[in-house]
């Protein structure tokens, strides 16, 4: 019989008692022929639950859940205290145009002059802006038509490799031209939509963007579901000129961190190709890495964006849950996913964020969002706002990475911000971090499970790839009684949180525990199962998706092997403002600190032509 465990009310937990308890998921790693093995052996009726309870045992599932006594009620999805108002931002009306809120949010950028960039190609390397290709077009330097050529031939070289390592898993040459051909017509008439117009997007193949097929990176979505119209965001998005290259390879229903995906090869990292490029949005963080694309769209359900932006070198966005609407997406009922921008800098993924944002009407009922805004970042206002806030760091927590690199790296540019901007450290504790990622196992995998189970009883179970059906071995052994433990905890894990924010503006951590892994090879074709190398990826996220918080992952630089590393900022709910006006002066500090690295695959889509 297990022993029970009593917790005392979160108001009463003594944080001074706390102490940090690393955590190393027990679970073999397998490849190959040993993990269509294992998976056939977790499938079978009598030998599978037993493989499961011993894997929930070693990682203490029923101990955290069906042992313990919760004095919390649960909470099924993320509530939140009134917010006070950023300082230093401007209000962008989710009920007007896009293309409104896109102008709005471009004056609230720093000034751009693209002459030196443009004129000097001996330049240290950077990305180009959406800035850049807005003044490329209207300079009369290069048209939309122009440059989607260079995207076309780029990708058909790209689906050429051996193996196969897909950017994109739905790519229609003929809707690219048609779309760039409108966006040079309005060019050359005057009458462009938007900053964002004639600039090229990738989607994550979870999102619905017409005419394409959301398959998941499965083989068979598409053929029960049938797309009709854009997601709401795409749909947003479109509206400002936005021109869509495709649907991006990913992880199988976002099943992963990695990125594997045997059904049509994974995603190679742009920095390393023999590494993964983190996922679950593998192919829209890749995309932007490789210079294919200004920005791309990706889901986050456990840090499904910003794992791969941290792992490529890029800016990954997720958004306060309701922030956006998921209405067009695969996982568009769950309550700890949202669609967010990915980009090479922060301020484009301020112009994509501004042209996408808005709730549903559900959610402006039920969450109650504080009005969505941005930094003005002009260098006064900066300035002054940057030095009047407090940023908070649980250093046990923040040091439990796999390479002191990670952490390293992090430390400095947090020493440097605080150097140059006057910002105010301060030390926080996180009481029960092993139950909040129990919590939110059990929260993601009983909705991906609810979702899924209707297309498993037809027998398309047996279609997925191995690593998505070991996940759901696991999720089927949940209780009804464990969900709801597990809503008991996210209460829990939400109040101390809210208790952090009294006392600080954001909580900052490396993005993820370590930089991007190696891809074995025995695991291209039958995918992998590899739990250790899952937790130091996720090990920083999962708060942010359980308690629905928004949080964003930029570049800091690189380890000594050229990888790059991510730093996390996670913020107040509805306070997007605050972490990204951080994010944009960490940009820019590391900027002058250490040069970007070109990555090994990258596609200069406008100087060559």
């Amino acid at each position: 019989m297990g022993k029970k465990r009593v917790m005392v009310p979160a108001k009463d937990v003594d944080l001074s008692s706390i102490k940090y308890e690393p955590h190393i998921f027990q679970a073999p790693h397998l490849t190959g022929f040993m993990f269509r093995l294992f998976v056939k052996l977790l499938e079978a009726p009598l030998i599978g639950p037993l493989i499961v309870n011993s894997l929930k045992k070693e990682n203490k599932f029923d101990e955290l859940l069906r042992n313990t006594v919760i004095p919390e009620e649960p909470m099924f999805k993320p509530e939140y205290p009134p917010q006070e108002m950023e300082p230093g931002v401007v209000v962008l009306d989710e009920n007007g145009r896009p293309e409104d809120r896109v102008e709005s949010a471009l004056k609230c950028l720093l000034h751009y002059d693209p002459a030196g960039f443009w004129e000097n190609s001996s330049l240290p390397f950077r990305y180009w802006k959406i800035r850049d290709y807005a003044y490329a077009y209207r300079s009369r330097k290069v048209t939309p038509s122009m440059v989607a050529e260079r995207i076309i031939s780029n990708i058909e070289e790209n689906g050429r490799n051996k193996p196969p390592t897909p950017l994109l898993i739905s790519f229609d040459a003929a809707e690219i031209r048609k779309q760039a051909t409108a966006s040079t017509q309005r060019f050359e008439a005057g009458n462009s939509l938007s900053i964002l117009d004639g600039i090229f997007m990738a989607i994550k193949d979870d999102i619905d963007c017409y005419p394409h097929p959301s398959k998941g990176a499965t083989t068979w979505m598409h053929e029960v579901r049938t797309i009709k119209k854009d997601a709401v965001c795409v749909s947003r998005l479109r509206s400002c000129g936005v021109i869509f290259i495709g649907k991006a390879n990913m992880h199988e229903f976002g099943m992963g961190a990695t990125g594997n995906n045997p059904n049509y090869g994974t995603t190679r990292n742009p920095h390393a190709p023999d590494r993964y490029t983190g996922g679950s949005s593998s192919g829209p963080a890749a995309i932007v890495a490789s210079g294919l694309c200004s920005a791309a769209l990706g889901t986050d359900g456990g840090g499904s964006v910003r794992i791969p932006s941290s792992l490529c070198g890029v800016v990954g966005l997720k958004t306060t849950y309701g922030r956006t609407s998921m209405e067009g997406s695969l996982c568009d009922s769950g309550t700890v996913d949202i669609i967010g921008p990915i980009a090479s800098t922060v301020e484009d993924v301020m112009l994509v964020y501004a042209a996408m944002l808005g709730a549903s009407p559900a959610n402006r009922v039920s969450l109650k969002p504080s009005p969505p805004c941005l930094p003005t970042l002009s260098f006064d206002e900066d300035s002054n706002a940057l030095g009047s806030l407090r940023i908070g760091k649980y250093t046990p927590w923040f040091n439990d990475v796999n390479s002191t690199e990670v952490s390293d790296k992090c430390e400095d540019t947090l020493n440097l911000l605080s150097k140059t901007h006057g910002c105010e450290m301060i030390e926080i504790v996180i009481p029960e971090l092993h139950e909040m990622r129990t919590a939110h196992v059990v929260s993601i995998g009983s909705e991906c499970l609810c979702s899924l189970n209707p297309h498993c009883e037809e027998g398309r179970g047996v279609k997925l790839t191995y690593d998505t059906r070991t996940n759901l071995a696991l999720f089927r052994s949940f209780t009804a009684a464990d969900y709801v433990a597990a809503q008991c905890i996210r209460r829990r894990i939400m109040h101390y949180h809210m208790e952090i924010f009294k006392k600080v503006d954001v909580i900052v951590t490396p993005t993820t525990g370590m930089t991007a892994p190696r891809i074995p090879p025995s695991a291209l074709q039958s995918g992998e199962t590899d739990l250790q190398t899952t937790g130091y990826l996720m090990r920083f996220n999962v708060a942010a998706n359980l308690l629905g918080l928004p949080a964003i992952s930029v570049p800091v630089g690189y380890d000594k092997e050229g990888l790059p590393i991510g730093l996390q900022l996670i913020g107040r709910p509805w306070a997007e403002a605050t972490i990204l006006r951080i994010a944009s002066a960490v940009e820019k500090l590391c900027g002058e600190r250490e040069p970007k690295k070109k990555p090994v695959s990258y596609y200069d889509v406008l100087r060559t032509i």
